[in-house]
């Protein structure tokens, strides 16, 4: 076999689809109750802003532990790593479900899911490189990612719905967590029984899988320029992403929007994310080209953020999130991961995709803060100035250097599929 060809595996979706299935569950328990948050306050008693807290645990949570786990992941590989993660979501999910009367165990059980999710959501680059040629990579990452967006869609547009649209009934609560932890157990065990470390032979092509060491390796990633560039892309896109599916209710309110349209524009906003998730990402595949996929994605959110800001009318505001779904979460987030870790090449994988996700938890906390203390009308206004900055670093990205490199090589090397 020449050195330009790599066998791929037919196993390699089956791996993307459990990575895919633990994704979409750990986000479905993430946001269990966002969407119904009136109907949660009245049932348990408590504030608004206890709720949303419920949700702020994830974020809270991911910063300490996304470094940690990321070094898990790095040394002793996806399958223990994801592994740790798919094991406390079964246990804490069916623990939250089986005492969902009991706001108290409640949070205890979102703390110990919390401690789950960034076990499971820094690894889909790891995941797309022990399984993927280059020429897939950005598609499997694109697929891994949109999970998540799967996930909140399920629990946005479903949860309403089983409380009841016409007549809220907050006493179901209890039964729709118990269903959902059932769920998310079933999943969990569907991960641990069949994932699996890596293919018999290896995807690379020219032995861009060859990885340095996590602590040596985030030295190497916070020297580089681009990176640096992207991680404040990352500080404002997905913090602004976050802030606004935790406080999507809210938001809606203040537009007088009621909770069935909130769940629906959530919707909207994910459901768009996926349509351009499965299309725009084979394109980059197919150029060999990232940088300008990236500043369409800041380019196409600018639009959508000032529609959520200054529209009240449904419509409007539905075509704003359909925008930040596209542009941000659709192209943005996948290919940016990608292009983090081909600029940031040989270091480990989920060590470029934690510090992204790391910082975008941490803006997060603090656009939720600043939603909830300022009020979503002002805030929503903040977003626009700093999605400009955004589009104004985007234009000084360079070109990926991998791909620089395949883009004369891509045709030259042909897949042998077994």
């Amino acid at each position: 076999m020449r050195e330009n060809q790599v066998k791929v595996y037919g196993y390699r979706w089956v791996i993307l689809g459990l990575y895919a299935l633990i994704t979409a569950i750990i986000q479905i328990q993430w946001l269990s109750l966002a969407s119904i948050a009136r109907e949660a306050k009245l049932f348990y008693g408590v504030s608004g802003f206890q709720i949303d807290l419920l949700s702020l645990i994830f974020l809270g949570v991911f910063v300490f532990l996304a470094i940690p786990a990321s070094y898990i992941i790095d040394t002793y590989g996806i399958r223990i790593g994801v592994g740790i993660g798919a094991f406390l979501t079964g246990i804490f999910s069916l623990l939250k479900g089986f005492y969902a009367h009991d706001f108290n165990i409640v949070v205890l059980s979102q703390i110990g899911l919390a401690i789950a999710q960034p076990f499971i959501l820094n690894a889909v680059t790891k995941v797309s490189v022990q399984w993927f040629p280059i020429t897939e990579r950005a598609t499997a990452v694109a697929l891994g990612t949109l999970a998540q967006f799967i996930g909140i869609i399920i629990v946005m547009l479903l949860t309403p719905r089983l409380i009841g649209e016409t007549a809220p009934n907050p006493a179901a609560i209890p039964g729709i967590l118990l269903n959902y932890g059932i769920a998310s157990f079933v999943g969990s065990l569907l991960f641990l029984a069949f994932f699996k470390e890596k293919p018999p032979t290896s995807p690379s092509v020219h032995g861009e899988d060859a990885r340095i060491k996590v602590f040596e390796g985030l030295k190497h990633i916070l020297k580089q320029k681009d990176m640096q560039k992207a991680l404040f892309l990352f500080l404002i896109g997905l913090g602004i992403f976050n802030a606004i599916s935790t406080c999507i209710d809210q938001i809606c309110e203040s537009k007088g929007l009621n909770m069935t349209q909130s769940g629906e524009i959530a919707g909207m906003m994910l459901m768009s994310g996926i349509i351009g998730g499965v299309f725009v990402p084979i394109i980059s595949d197919k150029l060999g080209r990232r940088q300008p996929f990236i500043l369409l994605a800041m380019a196409g959110f600018l639009p959508g953020i000032f529609l959520l800001s200054f529209a009240h009318d449904y419509y409007f505001v539905l075509a704003g999130a359909f925008l930040i779904g596209f542009f941000v979460l659709g192209i943005g987030a996948p290919i940016g991961f990608q292009y983090c870790a081909e600029v940031t090449s040989p270091a480990p994988e989920s060590s470029s995709q934690g510090l992204l996700l790391w910082i975008g938890q941490i803006s997060g906390i603090a656009f939720i803060v600043g939603l909830n203390t300022l009020g979503s009308d002002l805030f929503l206004k903040i977003f626009i100035g700093l999605g400009a900055v955004n589009l104004a670093i985007a234009f000084l990205l360079k070109e990926s250097p991998m791909m620089d490199w395949n883009g004369e090589k891509l045709k030259e090397n042909s897949l042998t599929h077994k």
